[in-house]
Parts: C-alpha cells; sequence; structure tokens
C-alpha cells in the first residue's frame, strides 16, 4: 500500500482504472456551503490544495477550479460588504451568490462527464 492517498480508485467494466471524483464533488459542496456556514468554502480550498496534482490533468484542472473560485469569491465578497455601506453591496451579494452557484453547477456537470471545466481562468462563469 502506498503512503499517499491514490485518486485513482474505481475500475470500469473494461477492467481500466478511473479516477475518483469523490473528493472534487465534495469540494463543490463545501464551496456551496457558505451559505449555511462561512467555514465550509475554507475547508473545501484546503483540500482542493492538497489534492491538485494527484491526479490526471482534467481532475487537477477542476481542484484548479475550486481554488480560482474561492479566492475570487472572497474578493467579490470582500467588495461587497464594503459596499453594502452605500446599499449597492447588497445587489453585488446577491450576483455573488449567482455566480457561486452557476460556477459550481458548471463544474459538477463538466465532473460528471469527466473533463476539465471550461473557462477555468474566467473570473465570470
Amino acid at each position: 500500500m502506498s503512503s499517499t492517498v491514490d485518486n485513482v480508485v474505481a475500475e470500469s467494466d473494461t477492467g481500466a482504472r478511473r479516477p475518483d471524483t469523490t473528493l472534487a464533488l465534495i469540494v463543490y459542496a463545501l464551496l456551496l456551503g457558505v451559505f449555511v456556514t462561512g467555514l465550509t468554502p475554507l475547508i473545501g480550498v484546503v483540500i482542493a490544495y492538497v489534492y491538485r496534482g494527484n491526479g490526471p490533468r482534467w481532475l487537477d484542472e477542476h481542484y484548479r477550479y475550486h481554488i480560482r473560485t474561492f479566492w475570487i469569491g472572497l474578493l467579490y465578497a470582500m467588495i461587497s460588504w464594503v459596499l453594502a455601506f452605500v446599499l449597492v453591496g447588497f445587489v453585488l451579494m446577491a450576483l455573488q451568490a449567482i455566480w457561486l452557484i452557476v460556477r459550481c453547477v458548471k463544474g459538477f456537470k463538466a465532473l460528471q462527464e469527466r473533463r476539465a471545466p471550461d473557462n477555468v481562468d474566467s473570473w465570470l462563469w
């Protein structure tokens, strides 16, 4: 048994090993957990940092997408909170919630299709 976690555990019908996408799925759920508690995205980004580079390229792109989503979302949140004093920040908070949901759903869909997410470097979707 290897000393590191092997991210390739599931076997397909042909006997070829397929990457396990469970942790990437959990990170998407943790990012969306921000609507319940503010700490889950932090846990998710730590998982993404730990597991990036341990799987095939398309799965590593998901971890990179998670990391970018966390940091960009944090920046958007800070801007929204500052602008909340002039009331426009509340609109931006709603837009940020929509942004996060769309980004996670698109990433989840790509994960189910076993491909890298589209526009990983994008600041929008």
